[in-house]
């Protein structure tokens, strides 16, 4: 019984030994990541981060011009419009979230946001990789996984576990340690659910931080969206209570 009693302990000690190198390797690769976008002193007194982009979009194999302009401050408040063009035809949408209220606005026909949480979820898939300090919250939970390869180059991998539960993975450059992947499972315009992979390159300094310039993304192995960072600004100011007021 001793025996059986110490082995147990020797495999719990073993399990709290394992879990917390996870945790400083994961802090590790975050730390090097602010690092390298900035700062943790600069990235933290970001309070909004605004950017516009022009690219396309994928819909059915087909590619469609689109321009989207996008201001995010924090976690759960976002505005985003965005104007394409489909067999032709202009289209022209806005999103809004406002804390627990959302709004869409497509051809003028305007409805509150029924999938709010999965907006919010698509809101922080976007936001956290350009200053990635949301991640030292004690909301989110982090663990470094094994090394792998993206394009022959060695990555850093963390899974992160949000307030929602629904994890996803970051992937970070080795050497330079910026954000290179993300990796989450999304819905798509019908609520079907897809595995998104968003890529990230092109680095530049732009307002006083390294931001991604190019990013591209797959949906299931598809290709989904190909955009060009064309302006980006950060405030360490609130914005003006009007950006996310209903549209």
């Amino acid at each position: 019984m001793k025996k059986l009693f110490g082995v147990l302990l020797i495999a719990a000690f073993l399990s709290v030994m394992g879990w917390a190198r996870q945790t400083a390797d994961a802090t590790a690769i975050l730390d090097k990541a602010i690092t390298a976008l900035g700062g943790a002193e600069k990235l933290e007194k970001i309070k909004v981060v605004s950017w516009k982009t022009k690219g396309t979009i994928s819909i059915q194999g087909s590619d469609n011009p689109m321009t989207t302009s996008v201001t995010v401050q924090g976690l759960d408040r976002a505005k985003q419009e965005f104007d394409g063009e489909f067999g032709g035809n202009p289209i022209h949408g806005v999103m809004v979230i406002s804390g627990d209220k959302g709004w869409m606005v497509f051809a003028d026909n305007k409805t509150p946001m029924d999938n709010l949480a999965d907006q919010k979820r698509n809101v922080y898939l976007n936001a956290i990789p350009i200053t990635l300090v949301q991640l030292k919250s004690s909301d989110f939970k982090l663990e470094a996984l094994p090394e792998e390869k993206i394009a022959d180059k060695p990555v850093s991998v963390l899974k992160v576990t949000p307030p929602d539960k629904k994890e996803f993975k970051l992937y970070f450059d080795k050497e330079s340690g910026l954000p290179v992947r993300l990796v989450a499972k999304v819905l798509g315009f019908q609520g079907e659910e897809f595995t998104q992979q968003t890529d990230f390159s092109d680095y530049k300094e732009l307002a006083g931080i390294k931001k991604a310039t190019k990013i591209s993304s797959k949906r299931d192995g598809e290709k989904f969206v190909d955009s060009q960072v064309t302006e980006f600004t950060v405030s360490e100011k609130e914005a003006d209570a009007k950006t996310f007021a209903e549209p």
